[in-house]
């Protein structure tokens, strides 16, 4: 397994009990991730890529595994994610020159994933 793997089969059994024991705070975020994610004047891609950039910022490694899977997905290229990416260290500085390899390592994990 990879950066982003690892990181979602650590959470996959908290993050289960924690949705057993707060239901209803739980479906009010997917509700919120739906909306916000779902169809609009962005496409999913340029969300996803927003949304990586977002997780580095907030240096949440579940985020960064959850949005890179989603950018490769919804078919980011390496150059895409890269410039995301140079986006998220312009405006973090040095904690984004450690979280952006991290989102890079996860993103192109799920890539070779999706390719045929």
């Amino acid at each position: 397994m990879g950066y982003g793997r690892d990181v979602q089969e650590a959470l996959r059994e908290p993050a289960r009990a924690l949705r057993d024991q707060l239901p209803g705070v739980l479906e009010a975020y997917a509700q919120l991730h739906r909306a916000a994610m779902g169809p609009g004047a962005l496409d999913a891609k340029t969300k996803e890529l927003v949304a990586l950039a977002i997780a580095v910022t907030k240096q949440c490694d579940g985020c960064i595994a959850a949005h890179a899977r989603g950018a490769a997905r919804r078919g980011a290229t390496s150059a895409e994610v890269a410039e995301a990416l140079g986006v998220a260290i312009m405006m973090n500085g040095g904690p984004g020159t450690v979280h952006a390899p991290r989102a890079y390592a996860a993103f192109q994990e799920f890539a070779a994933e999706a390719e045929p």
